[in-house]
């Protein structure tokens, strides 16, 4: 049950829950490359993975979201700045997972640490998703949602032994991803009682050419195990009756743009498979990772790979190795189906730069000034005028405060409406409360086009002041 519901002319009717009481080195191979065709074109949707009557798009200079106006669901919501979710365009991304893993022995895990909302985390477990987790509060979280755990992964190179002791008690893969972690990893058997379900993450040392700070599987990666000690590896897990072998995992990195450089990692990954397995321990999982980019910019053009065009680049080499294929999808699968909305406080200039201010800041989107990335931002509805070229920022005392830089706008009036498009993934689940500012309630659109609460927001007495009642 969401926080709110459906709303209508009249605005947003909350119905809020009661409140509980706080209580052996493979070497490289000769890049390989795959003939993709091109998708169709469609303006409702970032990822350019074709037409689609759900998301988040602008008719006629009115943002909209699901064929309603954004700027009237603002005026039907009490809080600002706020995130919107199109529930239709996240069920749709996963349908295309779901779709391309046809004739594959599959598991579509979901990326928790995109967005951790617990009302869609439901919704994927119930549609059969699994779940990668980097923390014990994901994995707790996946569990109370629903997902099977046996079909969650359990990633992260400094997992602690309390919570990877859960992680075994539950039955979940989980990846090694160092001498120290394989240690832990076995402790925590030992505490459960049971063998962990152990899969080795390996670097395949394939650039993804994206931003460093999302670049994850080359040699210089803070991830995965030292791939010329593999040997050490193998033989530390065939000695712990604790441990048993399940398979082999990879993540390059995020914002992929390029198809064929999964079709090179897993030419590479085989190798290790075959290794291992001559090696004679089993490998029944092979963690392909995720990563797949989306279109920020939103120009229209289809040069992002669609998740149909990524496993067809690496179908023939999967189906000839027998292992069930796990995909790790976050950003392609719920970046798009979200956007930030904020209310304008004042238009201003120095002299040299004209500013549009606003009341959402890095503190409840801090991705376009962590990695300096730029986001598609526009007014909801029109407003008259002429364009000029504005930077648009928060309250919040950095410089680095900003949603967007030299964006091409009208003026807006002060109390209207601007939208950061593709919010929903690594946006809400890296808010801050810097500048005591607290995290900003989430809504959705139904399948049925109502509008319903599914987070509230902070506030300062129990967000802050409870804190220190200890």
């Amino acid at each position: 049950m969401a926080c709110a519901s459906g709303v209508g002319a009249g605005g947003v009717a909350a119905r809020v829950p009661a409140r509980r009481p706080r209580a052996g080195r493979v070497g490289r191979r000769t890049a390989v490359r795959c003939a993709v065709a091109p998708a169709e074109t469609g303006s409702a949707t970032s990822l350019g993975w074709g037409k689609t009557e759900s998301g988040f798009w602008n008719q006629d200079g009115y943002v909209m979201v699901d064929g309603q106006r954004v700027a009237d669901v603002a005026r039907g919501i009490k809080e600002s700045p706020f995130y919107l979710y199109s529930k239709k365009q996240i069920l749709s991304n996963y349908q295309q997972y779901e779709d391309a893993l046809k004739g594959i022995k599959s598991i579509p895990c979901y990326a928790v640490k995109a967005n951790n909302n617990f009302h869609i985390l439901k919704m994927l477990a119930a549609r059969g998703a699994g779940a990668v987790l980097v923390s014990g509060n994901e994995l707790k979280a996946a569990v109370r949602a629903g997902f099977d755990p046996t079909r969650t992964v359990f990633n992260g190179n400094g997992k602690m032994v309390h919570e990877l002791q859960l992680a075994v008690e539950y039955g979940m893969l989980i990846n090694c991803d160092s001498e120290f972690d394989l240690a832990h990893i076995a402790s925590a058997a030992r505490a459960a009682g049971k063998p962990a379900r152990v899969l080795i993450r390996i670097n395949p040392d394939v650039d993804p050419q994206v931003h460093p700070y999302v670049s994850t599987g080359t040699a210089n990666s803070k991830f995965g195990i030292r791939n010329s000690h593999l040997s050490w590896f193998l033989d530390a897990i065939t000695e712990d009756p604790m441990l048993q072998m399940e398979g082999v995992h990879c993540h390059l990195g995020s914002t992929i743009q390029k198809v064929d450089i999964f079709r090179d990692a897993t030419v590479l990954m085989a190798e290790f498979i075959r290794e291992i397995r001559a090696a004679g321990l089993p490998v029944n999982y092979f963690n392909i990772g995720g990563g797949l980019g989306i279109n920020y910019m939103r120009d229209g053009l289809d040069k992002y790979p669609t998740p149909d065009e990524m496993l067809a680049c690496v179908r023939a080499e999967i189906e000839g190795l027998g292992v069930t294929v796990i995909l790790e999808p976050g950003r392609s699968m719920i970046a798009n189906a979200g956007m930030f909305v904020s209310k304008v406080t004042g238009v201003k200039t120095n002299g040299n730069k004209n500013f549009i201010v606003v009341d959402g800041s890095m503190s409840e989107l801090i991705r376009p000034s962590l990695y300096d990335t730029y986001q598609h931002i526009e007014l909801t509805e029109p407003a008259g005028g002429p364009v000029s070229k504005y930077d648009v920022v928060g309250p919040v005392c950095e410089s680095a405060d900003f949603l967007g830089k030299d964006r091409e706008l009208q003026a807006p009036a002060e109390g209207s409406t601007l939208v950061v498009y593709d919010a929903g993934a690594y946006c809400m689940s890296m808010a801050s409360n810097y500048n005591m500012k607290f995290k900003p309630a989430e809504y959705w659109v139904d399948e049925n086009g109502a509008i319903e609460k599914i987070r509230m927001e902070e506030n300062l007495e129990d967000s802050y002041f409870s804190m220190f009642e200890c």
